[in-house]
């Protein structure tokens, strides 16, 4: 991976870094191809094409990725941001076709933290009057 081309990209607790290269499609992510990283979630891989799909740059470039943190759908979802910023990067028109199909912004919602004294998130302890 070259370190100047990188795009990050990011949702929940998963990072993506990715490298878009000229090519003929073919996505590799942590050294394994697509298929073979995202097994048989065919909504995460889909979710990882589409930025590429949606500019109609599929099959014109490969893409280097590599992913840590959170669980599959969010490193999907880290992959396909990361993605976008990179082909918004190439020209004025793709940044519009990807800014249009919602892929630029950044999916703000987290985990919400533990509170103390509690079970969990928002779950209380059982009350009971006496």
């Amino acid at each position: 991976m070259n370190i100047t081309n990188l795009k990050t990209g990011r949702r929940k607790t998963s990072v993506a870094q990715v490298e878009l290269l000229k090519g003929k499609g073919n996505i590799t992510v942590n050294a394994k191809s697509l298929d073979e990283y995202f097994g048989n979630h065919a909504r995460c891989k889909s979710a990882v094409k589409a930025p590429l799909t949606v500019t109609g740059l599929d099959k014109q470039y490969d893409v280097e990725a590599k992913v840590m943190g959170g669980g599959v759908s969010s490193q999907a979802g880290a992959l396909r941001h990361a993605i976008a910023r990179s082909i918004a990067e190439i020209s004025e028109e793709y940044k519009k076709a990807v800014k249009k199909a919602g892929y630029l912004t950044r999916d703000p919602r987290m985990v919400e933290r533990k509170k103390p004294g509690q079970p969990g998130a928002r779950k209380r302890f059982q009350f009971s009057k006496r």
